[in-house]
């Protein structure tokens, strides 16, 4: 039995989820590498993004991924931190955002 629900040697076996679709894999896997090749941003700065991302969707296996990728692309732990840390205020601030949602219905019951 593993300690942890998702089992780390899992990401390994991310090339596999084509297997049976391999037509739709491979236009994906185009669109995904030319996604975080160099651009206006730098690749470094993409997977950035994609660690904060990853950590707003709960993506354990993008978060294993995309720490190791940014850290192989110079990024250093206070880096990767501060990117979290976007990603935390932004989901925190879409949620906060919501209550908008909430008072509109109380406003409407006239509580």
């Amino acid at each position: 039995m593993s300690d942890t629900y998702y089992n780390p040697a899992d990401l390994a076996k991310f090339g596999n989820v084509g297997d049976h679709a391999p037509q739709l894999w491979e236009k994906f896997m185009g669109y995904y590498g030319a996604v975080f090749e160099d651009g206006a941003l730098t690749a470094r700065e993409k997977s950035l993004i994609a660690l904060a991302v990853a950590h707003a969707v709960q993506c354990p296996y993008c978060i294993d991924s995309y720490t190791n990728d940014a850290l192989q692309k110079g990024a250093d732990v206070e880096q990767l931190t501060e990117a979290i840390h976007v990603a935390c205020a932004i989901r925190g601030g879409a949620s906060l955002a919501h209550g908008i949602q909430m008072n509109n219905i109380a406003a409407d019951l006239e509580f």
